[in-house]
């Protein structure tokens, strides 16, 4: 009988340690970032997701543990020969996403393997439709369009081509010392340019300074012939307005005004005979006795005609001039 007991609890304890593993086998645990494909004799169920997922044990199988997360494919250099027959060497990196596990699975073997193939003939496809002054200056253009073009091919697989960037674009040594060259004189040409427009900005500025000199000189001399023309127009109006008056007195038969007028001018041209720096000497004529013995006689006309302000200015201008003067 304890026999018997002992053979039971071997089989009781046995039999629970297979449940257990049993248990432990239908039990999988999927790491952040991964999902894992289900295989049922083979064919494909389902996909785990992270965390802890249950399956049938002996049954079902895990086929292929894909990685979720974005990665980063390196392209090789390869030589490419553009429009214009410029051979160059380019390398480049590929981001791409998986987002269907199965599809990534079962749609497509190596899956790295593919999609970088697939990069490098569309770099070669796209490059070699640009000329090389566009491989140069369009490198966005260039990401842009093999984006597109890789990103619709891989769609089918589950995978999503997030950039594609070029890295090095690399012409040849003879081509990059051509464009060296090229670009110096380019350089110069523009040198010379700006060189030309600031002389040219220079001779501009000038001109219109001596323009504007020559406007206000012009000005001034407007100015100046209208204040010159004003003064002689006074001068005549003071002139006729005398004149006037000596008609008016001659009119009258006014004869002491009349020799007042005649002396006093006779006196004013003495005295500016006698104020020229080069006159030392002055020569009166015999005749003029006469007209100087008149002048004693001015004070009285000048009296007679003004009043007694009027002797005394004629008491200061009928001064006559010595002979030495």
């Amino acid at each position: 009988m304890m026999e018997f007991l002992d053979g039971l609890s071997i089989v009781l304890i046995g039999g629970g340690v297979l449940l257990i593993l049993v248990l432990l086998a239908g039990v999988k645990t999927v790491p952040q970032g991964y999902n894992y494909t289900i295989e049922r004799f083979g064919r494909y169920t389902r996909t785990l997701t992270p965390g802890l997922n249950l399956i049938i044990p002996f049954i079902d199988g895990i086929g292929k543990r894909l990685n979720m997360m974005e990665q980063v494919l390196d392209v090789p250099h390869q030589e490419v020969i553009t429009r214009d027959n410029a051979t160059v060497t380019v390398n480049g990196v590929n981001f791409y996403q998986v987002l269907d596990a199965a599809q990534a699975a079962y749609e497509v073997a190596q899956l790295e393997h593919a999609i970088l193939n697939l990069t490098m003939t569309n770099i070669r496809s796209v490059m070699g439709s640009m000329d090389l002054d566009e491989l140069l200056s369009n490198r966005d253009e260039i990401n842009q369009r093999l984006l597109r073009v890789v990103d619709t091919a891989v769609s089918a697989w589950g995978v999503k081509i997030t950039r594609i960037e070029i890295k090095d674009i690399d012409p040849p040594t003879n081509l990059v010392d051509s464009m060296a060259r090229q670009m110096m004189a380019e350089r110069e040409k523009r040198a010379l340019i700006l060189e030309s427009e600031g002389k040219r900005q220079a001779a501009i500025l000038e001109a219109e300074g001596m323009k504007q000199s020559q406007v206000l000189e012009a000005e001034g001399r407007k100015e100046a012939a209208f204040r010159d023309a004003e003064a002689r127009e006074r001068s005549a109006e003071a002139e006729a307005k005398a004149t006037q008056m000596v008609s008016d007195a001659i009119a009258k038969g006014d004869v002491q005004a009349i020799n007042y007028f005649v002396a006093n001018n006779y006196i004013k041209a003495l005295e500016s005979l006698a104020k020229s720096p080069n006159q030392k000497v002055l020569m009166l004529p015999v005749e003029a006795a006469s007209v100087i013995g008149a002048i004693g006689g001015i004070a009285e006309i000048a009296k007679e005609t003004f009043g007694d302000s009027g002797s005394a200015a004629s008491r200061r201008g009928s001064r006559p001039p010595s002979a030495g003067q």
